[in-house]
């Protein structure tokens, strides 16, 4: 006979639109223990599985905090209410969350035209007092059933008057807003395959209340053309333009790195893959941006989820895996770059995989004499990559005087080595993607975008060579170079036109621009951070672009420090990832016949 063992929930937390799947743990009756599911129609000698899970109905609903969502909230924002934003957002769990929150916050009423006050006394009315029941008179509890029968809802009478209704029949279950301040309960049995009866005991699993997924402020795109192209923006949020389109860059922090003991201060189920792959895929989604170039994508994550579920919204998927020299995990967990694009605005034309293992095989085989080859290649060898892809474009170029021409764009998307004190390497590493990327544009009349994380802070060399198109003889991260693979300084060059997107911001004018300027360090006109952890905070991801070709539209905001420090660091129940997404909008500049 086959018996439940144990079961047990990986997230003690549910939250809307994050999937529940009960670990189940099997005995067969010669005492075997089995991980793999019994279905109905895959039973497993003779047994089967049924699975029930239920909502608990006639417990009271409660609110819960908008800044911890774990917590009861005991405040509510009438602000929120005048404003008609998202109810969920006006609570809090005590006086010292929303007082610690508030200049958080109040953007949200800045934001909302109704709630604009002028004379800064918005303290004045923020707070209204739950009554000893726990509900308000300013919202509405929603009891409303999941129609599981597609008449009336099914549930059952427990003891104790507890009501179950029942939700769902699979092993795995996503709850709705429906679900929001209730408790959830997980039913597993054994089932006679033959005869369709129970057998032995009925285990139940219990949840936590059921909390709304934490959304942040949306963040806004911010002309620096002069522009206000929230005027210009389609259905889908691009610029109706034909000669623009956007370029998402994102290191998306992967799960396999996404620990406890590296993020402590980050809950445990905001650190869960479940909960993060829907919150970030619901960001990504949301800049709806023509091209999408993400870092620190797991190989089985690109396959099971960002693929597919992107092919949902339009895009074609691209994916170059790191290398596994160094690597002695699961391959499957091993992360790479994956590069999307919208199939209505480019077409694929021709892919590069570059793999700085191979470069550095070669660098040493021509370099380094044999006795020392071992040494090299242990230094260089870190199985970093890129991906670059030229695509076509769909859309006509503003201005152009010769329309039979393909209209091509080039984009490079790389993850460079992370260790700091190897200074030569990540140079060596950007240096390589350059030349290479030299031999595309010598080939073709293209575009470049370089995007990525890049492991570098402005004004450290690799980030010279990108922006200055040289390094200074004099750099200090020169002094770095055991392999003397950097010398004569004088070979550090390139001749693309490439330029920081970010550092647009720096001639952005207006209320807004001036909003952004001080997110940005003044020396060397890129943000303060878009790396945000409880041990670094600075700048690492850029997006670069060819100056004669393209120029800037606009760019996604940048958040403040402030507002981030609020819950210690990232990644954070609001923002899924330990780096921040970077944004652009381009616009192709006229090109004159040849």
């Amino acid at each position: 006979m086959l018996t439940v063992q144990r079961v047990h929930l990986p997230s003690e937390i549910p939250i809307v639109g994050c999937e529940l799947t009960p670990y189940v743990l099997l005995r067969r009756a010669d005492k075997s223990i089995i991980t793999d599911d019994a279905t109905e129609l895959n039973p497993i000698d003779g047994y089967f599985l049924r699975y029930k899970w239920y909502r608990v109905q006639s417990d009271r609903k409660v609110a819960v905090c908008s800044v911890h969502p774990t917590e009861q909230a005991t405040l509510q924002c009438l602000g929120c209410i005048k404003a008609k934003l998202p109810i969920a957002k006006s609570y809090h769990c005590s006086p010292k969350c929303f007082s610690d929150a508030w200049q958080h916050h109040r953007v949200l009423h800045e934001r909302a035209a109704s709630a604009v006050n002028e004379n800064g006394n918005e303290e004045e009315e923020i707070f209204g007092r739950f009554n000893s029941t726990g509900s308000t008179t300013s919202s509405t509890v929603n009891m409303s059933t999941s129609q599981s029968n597609g008449t009336n809802p099914v549930y059952t009478q427990r003891s104790g008057g507890e009501i179950w209704f029942e939700v769902g029949c699979c092993k795995t279950y996503t709850p709705t807003a429906d679900d929001i301040g209730h408790v959830l309960k997980f039913e597993c049995v054994v089932v006679d395959a033959e005869k369709k009866s129970a057998v032995g005991q009925t285990h139940v699993l219990s949840t936590s209340r059921v909390i709304p997924a934490p959304s942040p402020t949306p963040r806004r795109m911010i002309s620096v053309s002069g522009v206000d192209v929230s005027g210009h923006l389609d259905l889908d949020g691009r610029i109706l333009s034909g000669g623009t389109f956007s370029v998402l860059s994102y290191n998306i922090l992967s799960d396999v790195y996404a620990t406890s003991e590296l993020y402590s201060y980050c809950p445990s189920w905001a650190l869960s893959w479940t909960y993060r792959r829907q919150n970030l895929l619901r960001e990504i989604v949301g800049y709806r941006a023509d091209i999408v170039c993400l870092q620190e994508v797991q190989s089985d994550h690109f396959e099971e989820f960002f693929a597919p579920e992107l092919d949902k919204h339009g895009y074609q998927a691209l994916f170059k895996r790191k290398t596994t020299e160094v690597f002695a995990g699961n391959i499957k967990t091993i992360d790479g770059c994956a590069t999307f694009f919208r199939r209505d605005r480019f077409s694929h034309v021709k892919k590069y995989e570059v793999e700085f293992n191979k470069a550095a095989q070669s660098l040493t085989d021509a370099l380094v004499p044999s006795a020392q080859k071992k040494n090299a290649l242990n230094r260089l060898v870190k199985d970093n990559i890129a991906l670059i892809l030229v695509l076509e474009a769909k859309f006509s170029y503003q201005g152009i005087d010769n329309p039979g021409k393909r209209q091509l764009v080039c984009v490079a998307n790389t993850h460079v080595n992370v260790h700091q004190d190897m200074k030569d390497v990540k140079l060596w590493q950007v240096h390589t993607l350059l030349k290479g990327l030299e031999k595309i544009a010598a080939s073709a009349d293209i575009p470049m975008l370089v995007c990525g994380d890049f492991n570098s802070v402005p004004g450290s060399a690799p980030h010279a060579l990108l922006a200055m198109g040289k390094v200074d003889p004099l750099h200090p991260d020169l002094a770095v170079d055991p392999l003397g693979i950097l010398r004569p300084p004088a070979k550090l060059t390139h001749q693309l036109p490439l330029v920081s997107a970010y550092s647009s911001f720096a001639r952005a004018g207006g209320g807004l621009g001036l909003e952004q300027r001080r997110k940005m360090d003044p020396a060397t006109n890129e943000p303060l951070f878009t790396n945000c952890t409880r041990d670094f905070i600075g700048t690492h991801d850029y997006i670069f672009y060819s100056a004669d070709s393209l120029t800037v539209e606009a760019l996604l905001e940048l958040l403040d420090e402030d507002s981030l420090r609020k819950d210690t660091a990232l990644p954070s129940p609001e923002w899924s990832s330990d780096h921040i997404a970077l944004l652009a909008e381009f616009r192709c500049k006229p090109r004159t016949r040849r």
